[in-house]
């Protein structure tokens, strides 16, 4: 299996999410204009991450509104992504960092983009690939 990273980059701004170490644990890695950064460890399931993935890929196949998709509905959530529309480019990224699991006190947001819709379902495409489940 490959190793499952989802990175979203464009060229001062990136966001990943990646495995780490142990069972159950991921990294979630950001970086804005080398300014501001987000680097921490959270507990998601293979199964989360994978449903995060779907759920980001049915929207970009959806209508082109706004959507915003959390990675884990519970209190452990790392982030959340919102997509922007921008008519037929594709989309706008805006990311709400909460390395303590659902912290509004706590957190870094982050936009950055734009990518096409191409690019992002190629990216979510591999990452749900690499998760195998």
């Amino acid at each position: 299996m490959d190793q499952p990273v989802l990175r979203l980059a464009e060229k001062y701004s990136w966001l990943e999410l990646a495995p780490a170490d142990e069972e159950n644990e991921w990294r979630v890695r950001a970086e804005y204009c080398e300014t501001f950064t987000a680097d921490f460890t959270t507990c998601l399931t293979v199964a989360e991450a994978a449903d995060f993935a779907e759920r980001m890929l049915a929207r970009l196949d959806g209508s082109p509104h706004r959507f915003s998709e959390r990675v884990s509905e519970g209190r452990n959530n790392p982030f959340e992504l919102t997509a922007l529309p921008l008519g037929s480019v594709g989309f706008v990224l805006m990311a709400f960092l909460t390395p303590n699991g659902d912290d509004t006190v706590c957190h870094l947001q982050l936009e950055f983009g734009p990518f096409r819709t191409e690019e992002l379902r190629a990216g979510l495409g591999d990452f749900r690939a690499a998760l195998a489940v």
